[in-house]
């Protein structure tokens, strides 16, 4: 299900680029028209219209390409007259996008809408090959023809081939049409560079305050619970010490109190080392801890853990509070009736997905501890996406370095 409805996210893309491509095929007809007419003067008139056109393009790519991916910052606007333009990198950056997404990206786009068609038309054809008027129909390719039953169910494995190339090729496709796009059309290098470190004094500043907040939770957790288990523990033991030689059994009954009120405060100062960093990270790995906290949710809850090598210790911590903190929420919240958490690791890149099947609606700020999340994440400079539409379900993506 996961290879359809990556092979479907593309093809949308691939449909849209296609859409953007016939566009940007009208703006580069009308820059050589208005190229070729500059010699005359009517160029000159034309270039600002032109030139607008380019760049509402572009923009309107930049649009595009953030809905199925990472967001692109868009330049400071570039001129629309002819000679600032002619020297504005900017402009020639969306000349060379334009020109390789004519091209390029009008060809993946035509491959995008023809091979759905394709795949239907040759999976079926054993159902109307023979309602065809005239000679034997030509298969989808216009190659062969079909002359009994055998040609026909030949054919038809012929579309199961293009459902393959489809499942198999359309997601390479859609990147490499985007990509000529997501290369050209950002902001330039220095803004690009004045961005991420604005990114950066964010990331580290929603650190701090998570390492902050970490702070205060392991204090008040020591204070309000082992600390005043300790506090009844000694006092206790004080009462009972002074009873002994007044009531021996009342002196044992204090000091039944005091065995419980210690055995308590150790559980509680268990609770709180293992909030700080797990040690079933260190002995079983990511997918044991995982598989642990699967087990001890209200929820039915599956696992599907693929990481072939260890990440930092810090990543797997995140990773491991960020699993708590959802399947958390979901237990108390969403009233699903099952979650999986689906964990893999590609090209240094760690990627983490809860769903469920509850009613949605979460909301960031209404104390989920989403916000938490995100900002555990943020100190690694990961992303993290929140589906959650009312009426569910809800999906929980995170994306992480794996680290050194």
């Amino acid at each position: 299900m996961r290879a359809v409805s990556a092979a479907l996210a593309a093809l949308q893309q691939l449909i849209g680029g296609l859409g953007t491509a016939l566009l940007a095929l009208l703006v580069l007809a009308s820059l050589v028209v208005t190229a070729l007419t500059c010699v005359v003067g009517v160029g000159f008139l034309m270039a600002p219209f032109t030139l607008r056109a380019l760049h509402a393009m572009a923009g309107r790519e930049r649009d595009r390409l953030g809905r199925h991916g990472p967001e692109i910052a868009a330049p400071d606007p570039p001129p629309t007259r002819l000679r600032p333009a002619l020297t504005d990198p900017t402009t020639h950056r969306e000349l060379r996008w334009l020109i390789q997404h004519v091209t390029l990206g009008l060809l993946l786009g035509c491959l995008g809408v023809l091979l759905p068609i394709f795949a239907l038309r040759d999976t079926t054809f054993p159902l109307w090959w023979q309602l065809g008027p005239g000679s034997p129909s030509f298969t989808s390719l216009g190659f062969g023809t079909a002359n009994s039953w055998a040609d026909a169910i030949a054919a038809s494995l012929l579309g199961i081939g293009w459902i393959a190339l489809i499942l198999g090729l359309t997601p390479a496709m859609a990147r490499l049409q985007a990509w000529p796009g997501r290369r050209y059309l950002a902001a330039g290098a220095d803004t690009d560079l004045s961005l991420r470190i604005a990114e950066l004094t964010a990331t580290r500043a929603a650190a701090l305050d998570a390492h902050a907040t970490e702070l205060r939770r392991i204090e008040r957790s020591l204070h309000d619970g082992t600390q005043n288990r300790l506090v009844s523990v000694t006092v206790l033991l004080g009462a009972a010490r002074r009873m002994v030689a007044r009531d021996p059994s009342a002196a044992e009954e204090l000091l039944e109190r005091a065995h419980t009120a210690a055995e308590q405060a150790l559980a509680e100062l268990r609770t709180v080392a293992r909030s700080i960093l797990p040690p079933v990270l260190a002995d079983r790995g990511l997918a044991g801890a995982l598989s642990g906290l699967a087990a001890n949710c209200a929820v039915p809850c599956r696992t599907d853990v693929d990481v072939p090598e260890r990440c930092a210790a810090s990543v797997e911590a995140t990773s491991y509070f960020v699993v708590a903190e959802a399947l958390t929420n979901i237990a108390k919240h969403s009233g699903a009736t099952r979650a999986a958490v689906t964990v893999r690791s590609r090209g240094r890149r760690l990627f983490l997905r809860i769903e469920d099947d509850g009613r949605g609606g979460a909301d960031e700020d209404g104390g989920s501890g989403l916000a938490g999340i995100r900002r555990r994440i943020a100190a690694h400079d990961g992303t993290l996406s929140v589906a959650s539409p009312p009426g569910g379900p809800t999906t929980i993506e995170v994306e992480l370095p794996c680290g050194l």
